[in-house]
């Protein structure tokens, strides 16, 4: 992409096997291991453990610390207050844990979601840390992502930077005005900010699509990230830990 590269937060400065691998043959890695994951049945505990060895396989190969694997996996929390709540919200049949009578298709969906969301979001810290943003664009490109969204991947990761620092700053001038919103009727003030950097952050979009226009945009961001040749050996090693999940995930459907 044009500009200087960004070096965003999410990306561990390494030299070891996965980081040397092209960002598009990752991008190819992360579709086949989330397919795997989705074709894999609810049931099929041993192919989730599988799974969840080989996606450690390319943590320890990406020489990442776990502790930050870890801590960045905390996205998914979200996802699994949902997951617990279900077992109690779900309808049909009830099964007795622990003595309290929970939902048999809700627990199911409960590890269903745990199991997969997991797996997901494991695998997309082990690209997002192996790979510059940059590097992840120009992949895209070269996989002949449309257009259209390859751009807008672009902005917003360039710009969740700004948009974060400009809710930093408000924080920072909040606090030392002496407020601090610890209570639910304290939510007044932190949503006439958030609305305010919506604003905000709306026209400063309004103003770079302008000056872009201006210096020549047509809708295509140019490529300055060459294009080198991938030898076999990158092929493999990219999509070795990938293909295996594939198998396992098969083999787990037809048994």
């Amino acid at each position: 992409m044009s500009g200087p590269a960004h070096a965003h937060a999410l990306f561990v400065h390494g030299h070891s096997a996965v980081h040397g691998i092209p960002a598009h043959v990752k991008l190819i890695a992360l579709v086949v291991f989330i397919t795997a994951v989705v074709l894999t049945p609810r049931d099929a505990f041993w192919a989730f453990a599988v799974l969840a060895l080989l996606l450690g396989v390319g943590v320890v190969a990406a020489e990442l610390p776990m502790k930050l694997v870890a801590r960045r996996m905390l996205v998914e929390v979200p996802f699994v207050l949902f997951a617990v709540a279900l077992p109690f919200l779900g309808g049909g049949e009830r099964v007795d844990v622990l003595g309290i009578a929970l939902s048999e298709e809700g627990l199911w969906a409960a590890w269903t979601i745990l199991a997969k969301a997991t797996l997901g979001v494991g695998a997309s810290v082990l690209l997002s840390a192996t790979t510059e943003v940059p590097q992840i664009l120009a992949g895209m490109q070269r996989l002949r992502v449309p257009r259209v969204l390859t751009a807008i991947t672009g902005f917003m990761v360039r710009y969740l930077d700004v948009i974060t620092g400009e809710l930093s700053r408000r924080r920072i001038a909040m606090a030392s005005r002496g407020h601090e919103a610890r209570w639910l009727w304290q939510g007044e003030s932190l949503a006439a900010s958030a609305a305010s950097l919506f604003v905000r952050s709306y026209e400063r979009g309004e103003r770079v699509h302008h000056a872009m226009v201006a210096r020549g945009y047509s809708g295509e961001m140019p490529t300055t990230t060459p294009t080198q040749p991938v030898d076999p050996a990158q092929w493999i090693r990219g999509l070795g830990v990938s293909m295996a999940a594939l198998a396992v995930a098969v083999v787990a459907v037809i048994l």
